[in-house]
């Protein structure tokens, strides 16, 4: 396209642009990022020109092409060029996002992204390693710490509970310890050893082994457990003995009745031994319920030698200061930094102040710079990323953010927008992709892409300042930015609970004691803002009582073989009455549906099976003797076996980085030659899995079995995304839609409670309006939904709130509000209530 106005907006007119560069002015003076021809996913050949050093919000409904063009197409390239300029062998050692499909980007300057990204489960990851602060603080206590007398002074290493020089040596630097006990390995002592008492072995045959050496070695195992020697129980459980001896197996009557030499295993063996070293992640998950983890009793859940807990500075040891909240850290550390001398303890002090200050800043004080990155959402972690950039010094930086605001209480947003607008004032141009609808009003500049998704959008609708949009009505987004006519709807009439979960006396991180009431058969709204304990108190306090309840029966639509996390606090001082009303429990989170791009949206959601059957019920399959399963690409017999089904290779150049190109066998099918000679009306099944749920919808009309999950897809907003995407390639926002259409499309009876943490994390709002209907559906056929929320549109849509706080961390952890939407708005002890006013205000109900 060479319009220079821009691509034509629906209604024929074009997006403003912003003005042509002078001929020969060089673009490294040229106010704009200026676009032209991009293509990458489903942009189609988008010309847009984008200011430097303004704030610039992306926008536009999920799948429209917004992210393609803020970070496929513009910090691709300027990733792109900057490798260019490093050696070619150094390419090889970091990670690169691929050169995009546009035809040429001028006035682009470097670029740093900064992604919603998870971290990887390591306990060894902390709040501290992310923003640098532990390195700060271990040269503070190295070099101005108080060391006991004679104590000679340690390296700054000594004080990292990551290296050999620091880390305990009892629990390596973890800080706790797992053990089994005889009660966690033997729960029912009636039992006796040949009816399973020792419920931690192995079923099946393995199991059975070891029953018969106990046998072979004359210990009863038909006498009831209990009433066994304690010194036979002991050696029995946890004797690292492993005695070779002759087994003689009962068989079944003509099965051959063969001796052979067994070796023993404890029960405590066999447990720590699966733990520590079995590859399979559903064994160790197993053999983890028999495990009873503990602080290290060395280092006291501490992770350090004694060496280094022995240097204290302002009266406190390292493990406690790392342990304090930010705020209380920036407090212990002032008072040096303050004495503004060039000794090391005020030096070092007052840059750790000054970089506390800032996440405090961000709404994060309530974290501790010992708190592990896997406990912390995607949202804090861009958060403190954002804070070490401010910190960095960096001007003439194009930031491209990813929803900054996910995650956040709307109490908090304002101080989000104090911080970029630093970045910004510092030099920088802020590139952000944002469904937050207050950081869209307070941008520069706003480049609205749709109109729709997937092969519907790729389009920009509208590029200029904010107060444009409001005349481009093929945007999605313009009535949500200007309430009016069009503006959302006003909130359904309240529905009264149809009974009560009590839960009291929990304790659990910053929850103490805590007595609350869940409404069920209603749609109930969590609030609070961030650390206040709203997801301690119900994705992990209430939905784990309830799965106990249910004998520990929980749809958990997480992988599978997700491990639970090691050394978890165990069971909860709580109580709960009013559990017998609920028949089923349904968690639906953000992980994601897979880890290799083999796990998909067809898989995921049991479309392909009916999608197979299709194919493998056609006369020409048929006649070959083709069954469904060779249909799949993860099996021999069908798959391309040049790529074993994946449908790209990976490409080795020497001195150059590595990278994958599709298949030149099945040029990215994924199947052999004679599996995808077969054809359903004129389609491959390679065909299908490139389909979008929409294409698929009409495709498949007339096959029931797949046209149910393909409706609940599209329900929930995702018909832009194609079959065979994989698992990799989503988001966490459309990874919790697929489970929760994955839910939908299954028929259940009985009451059933489906607790969601903030379900609308990446939503546009009018991709959160298709999610609530849905939820709301759930409700009205008589089921309760819980979900933790920070969006006010929800929560004034919601018929109970239940408001935590006042603040995050140790300020927090209380209920400060319960009630309908309309009585917590009245009340003034919490953050919510103004902001849920304004809310209840847009949508006409009365506050």
């Amino acid at each position: 396209m060479n319009d220079p106005a821009g691509p034509a907006r629906p209604d024929g007119q074009h997006p403003a642009p912003g003005p042509e560069a002078p001929y020969g002015t060089d673009a490294a003076h040229d106010p704009y990022v200026r676009v032209r021809g991009a293509r990458e996913h489903n942009l189609r050949a988008v010309d847009v020109d984008i200011p430097r050093d303004a704030l610039v919000v992306f926008t536009g409904v999920s799948g429209s092409g917004k992210s393609s063009l803020a970070f496929g197409t513009v910090y691709a390239e300027a990733q792109r060029r900057y490798f260019e300029s490093v050696a070619p062998y150094a390419r090889r050692l970091i990670h690169q996002v691929g050169a995009p499909k546009v035809e040429e980007i001028t006035g682009l300057p470097p670029a740093v992204a900064l992604e919603q990204r998870r971290s990887a489960p390591t306990s060894r990851s902390s709040v501290g390693t992310v923003t640098t602060l532990s390195n700060s603080l271990r040269m503070l206590y190295s070099r101005a710490g108080d060391y006991p007398d004679g104590a000679p002074r340690l390296d700054s290493d000594a004080f990292s509970p990551n290296t050999a020089a620091g880390a305990c040596p009892e629990c390596h630097g973890l800080g706790r310890v797992h053990e089994v006990t005889e009660d966690s390995l033997v729960p029912d002592g009636s039992l006796t050893i040949r009816e399973g008492a020792i419920a931690a072995w192995p079923g099946a045959w393995q199991g059975k082994n070891l029953r018969d050496i106990l046998a072979a070695l004359d210990y009863d195992i038909d006498r009831p457990w209990r009433e066994l020697p304690r010194a036979d129980r002991d050696w029995i459980l946890f004797t690292d003995e492993q005695p070779v001896v002759t087994v003689h197996p009962v068989r079944d009557a003509g099965r051959i009745q063969r001796p052979y030499q067994g070796t023993y295993m404890s029960a405590r063996r066999y447990v720590l031994h699966t733990f520590a070293g079995s590859k399979s992640a559903t064994l160790r998950a197993r053999v983890q319920r028999y495990l009873v983890g503990g602080a290290c009793p060395a280092c006291r859940g501490r992770r350090l030698r004694p060496e280094a807990l022995g240097v204290t500075f302002a009266g406190r040891d390292i493990a406690e200061a790392a342990a304090l909240p930010l705020s209380a850290l920036g407090d212990l550390l002032r008072p040096a930094a303050d004495r503004n001398d060039e000794s090391p303890a005020a030096l070092l002090a007052a840059d750790l102040v000054a970089r506390v200050e800032v996440l405090t800043e961000l709404g994060l004080g309530y974290l501790s710079t010992d708190r592990p990155t896997p406990t912390l959402s995607a949202g804090e972690l861009q958060r403190l990323r954002l804070a070490t950039q401010l910190r960095s010094g960096l001007f003439g930086v194009v930031y491209v953010l990813d929803e900054p605001s996910a995650g956040l209480h709307p109490a908090d947003s304002a101080a989000l927008l104090t911080v970029l607008d630093r970045l910004k004032a510092a030099g920088n141009s802020l590139f952000v992709v944002e469904h937050h609808m207050d950081v869209v009003r307070r941008a520069d500049w706003i480049v609205d892409v749709g109109p729709h998704a997937g092969e519907h959008g790729g389009q920009v609708l509208y590029s200029g300042p904010v107060a444009g949009l409001a005349d481009v009505a093929a945007s999605a987004t313009r009535r949500f930015v200007f309430p009016g006519p069009d503006a959302p709807a006003a909130a359904p009439e309240r529905r009264t609970p149809s009974g009560t979960v009590r839960l009291h006396g929990v304790t659990r991180h910053n929850l103490r004691d805590l007595d609350a009431d869940i409404p069920l058969g209603v749609f109930t709204a969590v609030t609070g803002v961030s650390g206040s304990g709203k997801s301690t108190l119900i994705s992990q306090v209430l939905a784990d009582l309830v799965a106990g309840h249910l004998g520990g029966e929980s749809t958990d639509a997480a992988d599978p073989g997700e491990e639970p996390a090691a050394g978890a606090d165990g069971p909860y001082p709580a109580h709960a009455k009013g559990l017998e009303a609920i028949d089923r429990l349904v968690r639906v989170d953000q992980k994601p549906i897979g880890r290799t791009p083999r796990s998909n949206l067809a898989t995921y959601t049991g479309l392909f099976d009916a999608v197979r059957k299709v194919f493998a019920a056609t006369d020409e399959a048929r006649a070959r003797g083709y069954t469904a399963g060779r249909f799949s690409f993860n099996v021999p017999a069908g798959r391309c076996e040049t790529c074993q089904g994946e449908g790209f290779v990976a490409v080795e150049l020497l001195f150059l980085p590595g990278t994958y190109a599709p298949c030149t066998a099945c040029r990215g099918a994924r199947y052999n030659p004679e599996t995808l000679e077969i054809t359903y009306r004129g389609a491959t099944i390679a065909d299908v899995l490139g389909m979008t749920v929409d294409a698929a919808a009409e495709f498949l009309a007339d096959v029931p079995a797949a046209l149910r999950g393909l409706a609940t897809l599209r329900d929930v907003g995702l018909g832009y995304l194609r079959l065979g995407q994989p698992a990799t390639e989503l988001s966490g926002g459309e990874a919790q839609r697929i489970k929760l259409a994955a839910e939908l499309q299954r028929t259940h009876r009985g009451h059933t409670l489906y607790v969601l943490d903030e379900p609308t994390t990446g939503l546009h709002p009018a991709d959160t309006e298709l999610l609530l209907r849905q939820l709301h559906g759930l409700v009205d056929a008589g089921n309760s939904v819980v979900v933790v929320e920070h969006d006010m549109a929800v929560v004034a849509g919601a018929d109970r709130v239940i408001d935590m706080g006042p603040g995050g961390g140790a300020a927090g952890g209380a209920i400060v509000a319960a009630g309908t939407p309309e009585e917590v708005a009245r009340t003034d002890g919490g953050l919510t209530a103004r902001y849920l006013r304004a809310a209840l205000a847009r949508t006409g109900a009365n506050g």
